[in-house]
């Protein structure tokens, strides 16, 4: 795999407009929002991409043709030469053949056979797992209702600021998704709800495209079963519409949570896709 020189990725991302599922973070790397890679199968004339966000996401997409380059993406997935640094979730473009590819190398992987050569001294020794990623899209007729049946906003929801930025430190939170506070209160938008001062949860855009706001939800351990999920993005949902961006949700199947949290918005499911666990480490 040859990485790509950041002054190529703007090159890319009209290629991302043809994937028919949700792209905002892999276009994050492009546009430079965040510090990702961008890997290519030929640094002339490229045919095929795989792009890693720094949080772990990654989306593979383009020609299969270069089978040298399809044999070290199944390495790398499988962490073949321990080159894969970090666990990932992985994509890949639907209208492709890359999903088959995959499945083809995470099969011998996880085969007793694969296990055996990984515990033989190979990188790549834990099972990999595929689950199920969801696109969802805002009914606005539900989300109206639901607003309506919540009734008054809470009091303790605020606008998420520089100082919160930094405060939040563990599970999905702006850091990840941004350069450093100063960029995130520039270009993001975001609430928290506050307890006794303290942050209870948080609903940021984790990307932002256009007229589009993907959101990025965490509540704090502590505070888990109150609502606050449901409280602070009602809040950034709201503040979307007012703003006349659409928001953005996308989550996997089995985290039940958000699955379920998402329809109480009042989104619905519009794409499924193979979501692909890469382990890492012991």
């Amino acid at each position: 795999m040859i990485e790509l020189d950041t002054e190529q990725y703007a090159l890319v991302l009209p290629l991302l407009d043809s994937i028919e599922i949700n792209t905002l973070f892999a276009r994050a790397v492009l546009e430079q929002t965040v510090t990702g890679r961008v890997f290519t199968d030929n640094a002339d004339v490229p045919g095929a991409y795989y792009i890693v966000h720094p949080y772990g996401m990654s989306l593979v997409f383009g020609g299969t043709g270069n089978h040298e380059f399809t044999r070290e993406v199944s390495d790398y997935i499988t962490n073949k030469n321990g080159t894969r640094q970090m666990a990932e979730w992985l994509q890949a473009d639907p209208s492709g053949e890359w999903a088959g590819i995959i499945d083809d190398a995470l099969a011998f992987h996880n085969s007793a056979a694969g296990l055996d050569a990984g515990l033989q001294g190979q990188a790549g020794s834990r099972i990999i797992q595929q689950n199920t990623r969801v696109n969802f899209a805002l009914d606005h007729s539900a989300f109206a209702a639901a607003k309506d049946k919540a009734g008054r906003p809470d009091t303790r929801i605020i606008r998420l600021n520089g100082e919160h930025f930094t405060a939040l430190e563990q599970g999905v939170v702006p850091r990840y998704f941004w350069r450093d506070a100063e960029h995130f209160t520039a270009e993001g938008a975001g609430f928290v709800l506050l307890e006794d001062g303290r942050i209870a949860a948080a609903a940021f855009s984790s990307c932002l495209y256009g007229n589009q706001l993907e959101i990025g939800i965490e509540t704090m351990q502590d505070h888990r079963g109150r609502g606050y999920a449901f409280a602070v993005s009602l809040a950034l949902i709201d503040y979307c519409l007012s703003q006349g961006l659409e928001p953005v949700w996308a989550c996997r199947l089995e985290n039940t949570g958000s699955y379920r949290l998402a329809h109480k918005l009042g989104f619905r499911p519009v794409v499924t896709l193979p979501y692909y666990r890469l382990a890492y480490g012991a």
